[in-house]
């Protein structure tokens, strides 16, 4: 099938690179978010997908909005029998989903009907969901709500970050999307619409939402944190100031209050609403990430002193 895959971020990257390697499909465009400024010179620069594009001399297509008269207009003369979607990053109007014969199929990093919206990974680990996937499915004009056609399942670690999963459902994800399209081209597969009940939603998450609360309970705190890393990344105050965290693990330990810091030879301790957690590596304002303990032992922390 000629193709117009349609992404922005790394975690897309292997979704393209899977259907450019596939015989049985040809990519003849990519469709991703504008040249972004990045760095201290803040120099615009391209998306991972569209890096990987020019690579491969690949056309481009950067509109502004996916409703733009010339890039529709552009989309029709390339004529593509399905558009391939992973994390574009913007709404497609309808006049944009009408266009390929095949619609516009989104591999999306849930099972669906769970965890619909911007922030599906980082949700499950939250919720504490011991399985999740990754789900193909057609796009509607409600919010990944459209027939699914494939899904694939990923144990979620006890330990694992956003990050982590992310990058494993990538892979997984990036093999199904590759066998949808296969089946859409063979007739071979159909889409199912989602059941009714078990819908839930993941909102993006922003800054304000990676703030942890050490009135929470250790395990809470301990998934919080792990949804939030690597982005946008979890921090609570010290002394006035934003104060970054990494990964915690919960352990047996003195009662503390919450929030109330405890810096031993060779851990650091914060209450919480149950048992405390034992801080991994931490980031103060305007210092170099490191060690907790190493932190703590270049920081005088008062008695009773905390993380609010």
């Amino acid at each position: 099938m000629r193709l117009v895959f349609a992404g922005t971020p790394e975690p897309a990257v292997p979704s393209l690179r899977a259907l450019l390697e596939s015989p049985r499909h040809e990519v003849v465009a990519v469709v991703t978010r504008p040249d972004a400024p990045a760095g201290r010179g803040r120099r615009l620069v391209r998306s991972p997908v569209g890096a990987l594009a020019d690579e491969h001399g690949i056309e481009v297509l950067t509109p502004p909005k996916a409703g733009d008269p010339e890039f529709l207009a552009r989309l029709a003369e390339l004529a593509p029998d399905a558009c391939p979607v992973v994390a574009y990053g913007a709404l497609l109007p309808q006049r944009t989903l009408d266009i390929p014969r095949h619609g516009w199929v989104n591999l999306h990093f849930s099972l669906l009907p769970a965890w619909r919206g911007a922030a599906p990974v980082q949700a499950a680990i939250r919720a504490g969901d011991e399985i999740t996937g990754a789900s193909t499915f057609r796009i509607v004009r409600e919010l990944d709500a459209g027939p699914v056609y494939g899904v694939v399942t990923e144990k979620i670690g006890r330990t694992d970050t956003a990050g982590e999963l992310l990058g494993r459902l990538a892979v997984s994800g990036a093999a199904l999307l590759a066998s949808t399209m296969d089946g859409i081209e063979d007739g071979s597969l159909r889409a199912v619409e989602q059941p009714s009940d078990g819908v839930t939603y993941a909102p993006k998450v922003t800054v304000d939402d990676a703030k942890v609360s050490f009135t929470d309970p250790a395990a809470a705190i301990d998934r919080h944190i792990r949804a939030v890393t690597p982005d946008p990344g979890a921090w609570a105050l010290f002394r006035g100031e934003r104060f970054k965290l990494g990964p915690v693990s919960p352990v047996e330990g003195p009662e503390l209050a919450p929030g109330v810091l405890l810096a031993e030879r060779k851990r650091v301790l914060v209450g919480t609403a149950t048992t405390p957690v034992r801080l991994g590596e931490v980031q103060a304002q305007g210092k170099k990430r490191m060690a907790a303990a190493d932190w703590a032992r270049g920081t005088r922390i008062d008695h009773e002193e905390r993380l609010t």
